[in-house]
């Protein structure tokens, strides 16, 4: 059982994280679901908008630390591949011929924040809120956050908030740029079904070619960003930084770094 609820609304496709036990953290095995139910619906011509949300209020609390420590995989082995299999779902969505939006509820944290920001249109709650939080754990950003953030706030706040790790919640994240609206928690789903539907009824051919010449207008990007973010990565879980990064988010004390 992968924790992905798939619901089709007409001519929207409904993923649905859930997990809420653990605010929606992304195991392997809903990792793969993901990827596969985007690249599923991107294909099916009766589905025109993605919606992404998850159970339980909260969206997703990025990678689920305690089964990447407990699953005996050797993790210092299978870096490049497991961050390879999240890519697919940065690249499913960046790729779909049709809107992707994003329903956030509560934490959008680490990859959660990446998943989100990937998306082409964001909603949330009153009470949700944004957190490029790898840095508190001795790593970066490895969903395109280095790629898209800088686009949607600029250069400097992008810096700040990924740097600090700092949470944005939902007023600021609106007076960013980041979210297109706020409403309160009991409205979400029925104004997000709402935006959805509007969305299904516009032209697919003329939407899917926005979405094109935007994505590709960003620049030289996202494959270039990702390979580099993968990189950094790479190295950055390979570091005793990162063991005691994790060690400490399991143990809720705060992490000692030592640059190595």
């Amino acid at each position: 059982m992968t924790s992905l609820v798939v619901e089709r609304d007409g001519a929207v496709e409904w993923l649905t994280l859930a997990r809420p036990e653990t605010k929606n953290a992304l195991d392997r095995p809903l990792v793969l679901a993901l990827g596969a139910a985007i690249a599923a619906a991107s294909a099916d011509a009766e589905v025109r908008v993605i919606v992404l949300s998850g159970r339980g209020g909260a969206f997703c609390s990025g990678a689920d630390l305690k089964a990447v420590m407990s699953d005996g995989e050797d993790l210092a082995s299978s870096i490049d591949a497991r961050i390879a299999e999240y890519h697919v779902i940065i690249r499913a969505i960046a790729h779909a011929p049709k809107p992707v939006l994003a329903v956030l509820d509560g934490p959008a944290v680490g990859f959660g924040c990446d998943l989100a920001l990937a998306c082409d249109l964001r909603i949330a709650s009153s009470r949700a809120y944004l957190q490029e939080k790898f840095v508190k754990i001795g790593l970066m950003p490895d969903g395109g956050g280095t790629y898209w953030l800088p686009r949607l706030v600029g250069t400097a706040r992008a810096m700040e908030l990924i740097l600090t790790g700092a949470p944005i919640d939902a007023a600021r994240a609106e007076a960013l740029g980041i979210v297109n609206r706020v409403v309160p928690p009991e409205q979400l789903d029925a104004d997000a079904r709402a935006f959805a539907h509007q969305l299904a009824a516009g032209p697919p051919l003329a939407f899917a070619a926005i979405k094109r010449a935007v994505v590709d207008g960003l620049g030289a990007g996202l494959e270039a960003a990702l390979a580099r973010e993968a990189e950094g990565q790479a190295r950055c879980l390979r570091s005793e930084d990162a063991f005691e990064g994790v060690s400490a988010f399991l143990s809720k004390r705060q992490p000692s770094f030592q640059g190595r």
